[in-house]
């Protein structure tokens, strides 16, 4: 009788399980015994632990105060409220502030619709102990202190075992349940990792990919507050600068070999897309913002998106969980959810038909249709 051999190859990461009936005769006969298929024809199965997966938690705009005007308890009681839903393989969110005590230098005496924010060092100790793990630094922030506030903020997050990402160049490589993953910022600023050249940041994740499995990109851009709540094809325009193109962005960055586009920066939530099977979150809206940032109807809701990934870049599961900002900017759990209706709404008016994310009523990402 023909015996059954089960050969295991190995291609690409993954297991085959090939079977074959080998040539009866004495060689046959006279090896080990019979461990072929059982009574009914059923072959084996042969247990693979699951594939390894990474889960990121994302938030937007965090702000903590201006100069010498801080929460009297400490930037990190800001975050008292959210901290259990902080926890992930992977907590990054934009640092939109200086970290230092130095002397601001963005905003000229009497000029309108700017805005200096800086925070204490420790607040870098701070978001260490909520479960941060990175933050992106490429916002319009990044210059409030001049050259003095980058090396302070860099110097701050450093002490506190804090890694960032957003630099002009700059590759963040982290390792998660064996897995290597490539973090970059990007934003429309000289100072900071460009979006507006789109080639060149292009370019960046692609050298991201040859060295990382998974690649993660944070994205600031957007007009600023109510008005820019949706997401248009084209360039947009805030106070004369130039926001940045989200759409050709964002798309161009999973076309380089991103695996998830990640946004802040419209102070507002914006609708998510999914774009050749990957998730774009455009904006999740403001995350903390001390007598820093609006609290109106729009800019006081915001959610923390949670995204579970494979090594090889598969969504596995996500959600968004609801927030609202109350004054004077500290987040708290929404309990009736109006961040799920607001991105839902959002998604439908800007990607119907072309990706178009959809939650359900529990915050929980819907798989894209295959």
């Amino acid at each position: 009788m023909a015996a059954l051999v089960v050969l295991v190859i190995i291609g690409g990461g993954t297991y085959t399980l090939l079977a074959r009936r080998a040539p009866a005769g004495p060689a046959a006969a006279s090896g080990p015994p019979h461990r072929g298929p059982q009574p009914g024809g059923a072959v084996p199965v042969v247990n693979r632990p699951p594939p390894a997966t990474v889960s990121i938690t994302w938030v937007g705009d965090m702000t903590f105060g201006m100069l010498n005007s801080w929460p009297s308890a400490g930037t990190g009681s800001l975050l008292d409220e959210v901290r259990p839903y902080l926890r992930s393989s992977l907590t990054v969110g934009n640092l939109e502030s200086v970290l230092g005590e130095e002397p601001v230098t963005k905003c000229s005496a009497g000029e309108s619709d700017c805005f200096e924010f800086e925070a204490p060092p420790g607040t870098a100790v701070d978001l260490r102990q909520d479960g941060f793990a990175a933050v992106s630094v490429a916002n319009n922030h990044t210059m409030d202190a001049g050259l003095p506030g980058e090396s302070s903020t860099d110097a701050a997050l450093r002490a506190a075992g804090l890694a960032w990402t957003g630099r002009p160049g700059q590759i963040t490589y982290l390792t998660r349940h064996g897995i290597k993953i490539a973090l970059l910022g990007f934003a429309p600023w000289s100072y900071d990792a460009d979006a507006l050249d789109i080639p060149a940041a292009a370019a960046l994740v692609r050298t991201a990919k040859q060295h990382a499995q998974l690649v993660i990109v944070m994205e600031h851009l957007g007009g600023e507050g109510p008005d820019y709540r949706q997401v248009k094809p084209g360039e947009e325009y805030f106070l004369g600068q130039d926001r940045g193109n989200s759409i050709e962005f964002t798309h161009a960055m999973i076309d380089a070999g991103a695996d998830l586009v990640m946004g802040s920066g419209p102070h507002v939530l914006r609708g998510m897309q999914w774009y050749h099977g990957h998730l774009i979150a455009y904006s999740l809206g403001n995350f903390s913002g001390f007598n820093t940032l609006g609290l109106d109807q729009y800019t006081s809701v915001s959610g923390i998106l949670h995204v579970t990934l494979t090594a090889t870049g598969a969504f596995v599961r996500g959600s968004v969980t609801p927030l609202r900002l109350v004054s004077p900017g500290i987040p708290e759990h929404d309990p009736a959810g109006q961040a799920i209706s607001f991105v839902n709404q959002l998604s439908q008016q800007d990607f119907s038909g072309n990706g178009a994310v959809s939650l359900t009523a529990a915050g929980r990402i819907e798989k894209p249709a295959s």
